[in-house]
């Protein structure tokens, strides 16, 4: 095997039962894998820089794809079920032995990176993977240890991507022909059958969400930012909700877009790139994030490219909802280079509300903030996985993130409500949803009302205005807002049709309490007594 690269670890393959390889190449930076990529026709070059790529029928994540060892070392701490499925350790090593089979004689490319902006916690990684673009995707996503740490960087966990290599659920026991299989026994990640370069990233998260709360460390499916006066503000919320579009606001430095860990010291960044959805994207609403699709170093995931000018498409929905876009920190302004900020201040609960009955921000107490999190309600966007329809559906995802928590909700719920009670953040209920009537009748929340909103409440001017109960929701809605019409604050006033209002929010508070029975077990008396029901 040949070994190509300035900066090849000691540490090499064959830890990782990698052997008989072709070439290997090692933590190649940008231009190369531009090169590397463009010479194997894995993608193709736009105009501004970018480099375009096509992921096939896989253009979003394959939860039923997702497996976890039952290993005797960690079986009692993970939350088995729908969202955490076991495979058996043999099912484990037939997978690995036919995926180093199927890499010998190929080509690898290696990036050895960290996962945590925080030296305390960060986690070496190791990506191998047979494809030159995931090389630079996983160079986007995640941190770069300096030169001088790569000789001998030896990973505390590795990912093995194959993803042009298929999977025989008859033999190999999974559910098709992809797989993303985690040891946390083996400190591996075996992913195959699947080119979505998203399948990476969410690895390794599911991984930290693991092994950080045992840290004291409160894993988080959250964007973050920081102040002109130093207050730290923490989005929580599922992909399509805006964790990216709010938290990128040029009044505000961005620590991170989508992946946070919260510490006895404060908040820090698990990546060091964004992975923002791109479909549509308004150069006016979202000048930060749309300047990222026209420059050297990002990559786009099924995003339209016109063969001849090399021009993009943004709206061209052809391949998927879920175009994508995966670029550096450092490409959007005001960032924070350390990607580590204080005690958060303020917490944003975000929510994409197919019913369109919530209020578009509301304030909550701290049971209330408990109660929300391990309800996790949102609506599922199109696209941003596999098998879903053109219209989004309501969904309850616990901690908003359930795909991706190992352990148990009520592990991750009472981490949040002890550093809240430590640190007396706020904390916010806001809809990004609809407005006016329910998906189909009425229209998506203007992204400026909704950035107005959550500037009035981080700077502390929501704190003084008048708030009303909504009688159902038992959450405070306030009576105005700078820059927002006041009868959007009320989600009563804006719909035409009363009587239909009021018959879906009992709809929508019926859902609440059936899917919150599963955790009443688990949370004081007095966050249960927070929680939503249907009027008598």
């Amino acid at each position: 095997m040949d070994n190509v690269g300035k900066a090849v670890s000691r540490n090499g393959l064959d830890q990782h039962g990698l052997k008989d390889l072709r070439t290997a190449y090692w933590n190649l930076e940008t231009a190369a894998l531009y090169e590397e990529t463009l010479k194997r026709g894995e993608g193709q070059l736009a105009e501004g820089g970018a480099l375009v790529v096509l992921t096939g029928k896989h253009t979003g994540r394959s939860p039923n794809d997702k497996f976890i060892v039952r290993e005797a070392e960690t079986e009692g701490d993970i939350w088995w079920g729908s969202v955490n499925v076991a495979i058996d350790e043999a099912g484990f090593e037939r997978l690995h032995a036919k995926l180093a089979d199927y890499l010998k004689d190929r080509d690898v490319f290696v990036q050895d990176v960290y996962a945590g902006a925080d030296p305390a916690y960060r986690l070496p990684v190791r990506v191998v993977s047979e494809s030159a673009w995931h090389s630079l995707f996983t160079r986007n996503m995640f941190l770069q240890p300096p030169e001088s740490e790569l000789g001998g960087f030896q990973p505390q966990f590795t990912v093995l991507h194959a993803p042009f290599l298929h999977a025989d659920p008859e033999t190999d026991g999974t559910n098709s022909e992809s797989f993303i299989v985690v040891s946390f026994a083996r400190r591996t990640v075996l992913i195959g059958g699947t080119v979505y370069a998203g399948e990476i990233k969410k690895s390794v998260f599911s991984i930290l969400n693991y092994l950080l709360p045992e840290r004291g460390v409160l894993p988080m499916h959250c964007s973050a930012n920081i102040g002109p006066g130093g207050d730290t503000a923490i989005f929580f919320g599922l992909s399509g909700t805006g964790k990216t579009t709010l938290s990128a606001d040029t009044s505000r430095h961005l620590i991170g877009d989508d992946e946070h860990g919260w510490s006895a010291g404060g908040v820090f960044n698990f990546e060091g790139g964004c992975y923002a959805k791109v479909i549509r994207l308004d150069p006016q609403a979202e000048p930060e994030i749309h300047a990222t699709t026209g420059r050297f170093g990002t990559v786009l995931e099924n995003v339209v490219i016109d063969p001849i000018t090399r021009r993009l498409d943004l709206d061209d929905n052809r391949y998927t909802e879920n175009t994508r876009a995966s670029y550096p920190l450092d490409f959007i302004p005001n960032v924070v280079k350390s990607g580590q900020g204080g005690q958060p201040k303020n917490i944003v609960m975000l929510t994409a509300d197919a019913f369109g009955v919530l209020p578009p921000i509301s304030k909550l107490t701290p049971e209330q903030a408990m109660y929300h999190f391990l309800s996790g309600y949102t609506a599922r966007v199109a696209g941003t996985e596999k098998g879903m329809g053109a219209e989004p559906s309501a969904t309850f995802s616990t901690c908003f993130g359930a795909p991706f928590m190992p352990r148990h909700p009520s592990v991750y719920a009472k981490m949040l409500g002890d550093k809240m009670a430590a640190t007396g953040a706020n904390c916010w209920l806001v809809n990004t949803g609809w407005t006016g009537g329910a998906y189909g009748t009425g229209e998506r929340m203007k992204i400026a009302y909704t950035r107005s909103m959550v500037r009035a409440a981080l700077s502390g001017a929501l704190d003084r205005i008048a708030a009303a109960k909504h009688p159902q929701f038992g959450l405070l809605m306030p009576e105005a807002c700078p820059d927002v019409p006041a009868e959007v604050l009320n989600p009563r006033n804006t719909w035409n049709d009363k009587q239909a209002y009021d018959t879906t929010v009992r709809d929508l508070t019926q859902r609440f309490e059936a899917n919150f029975k599963q955790f009443e077990s688990y949370v004081d008396d007095d966050v249960v007594a927070a929680g939503i029901r249907p009027a008598a």
